[in-house]
């Protein structure tokens, strides 16, 4: 697989993320759904705890990844969905160091959201990844 970044513009670099990225030569597609700070048994964690949320939805996306033979240096695409985005922003270096560390850049857009399914949750990450 190559991928190749697109940035017409270079503050979204600054950010930790490509405004598009051309992916070619790849044999699989992983689309993940919204991953959540959900315990394996289903269970909601950390209730207004935005740091922690944003690490576990993290490594729950991690294990989607993984369960596919693939790990975040495949993700092409990340959603953020978010129900306070200036909360998250103030916590935004726990997931930029994590895909920094992975030395990926996805296309990301970050969306404010009135409220996620799971009462308590503050963010759910979506994936796209490509092997």
């Amino acid at each position: 697989m190559e991928r190749t970044a697109v940035n017409p513009v270079a503050w979204s670099v600054e950010l930790g993320f490509n405004q598009g990225e051309i992916v070619s030569g790849t044999t699989r597609t992983l689309y993940c759904s919204g991953q959540t700070a959900m315990s394996a048994d289903g269970k909601p964690l950390h209730d207004g705890d935005m740091a922690a949320q944003l690490a576990l939805s993290l490594d729950n996306l991690e294990d989607v990844l993984g369960a596919a033979g693939m790990s975040l240096p495949d993700l092409v695409r990340l959603n953020v969905y978010t129900t306070d985005v200036d909360l998250l922003l103030q916590h935004y270096g726990v997931l930029a160091s994590r895909l920094g560390a992975a030395r990926v850049a996805p296309a990301t857009t970050m969306l404010g959201v009135v409220r996620l399914a799971i009462p308590g949750q503050l963010v759910e990450l979506e994936g796209t990844a490509v092997a």
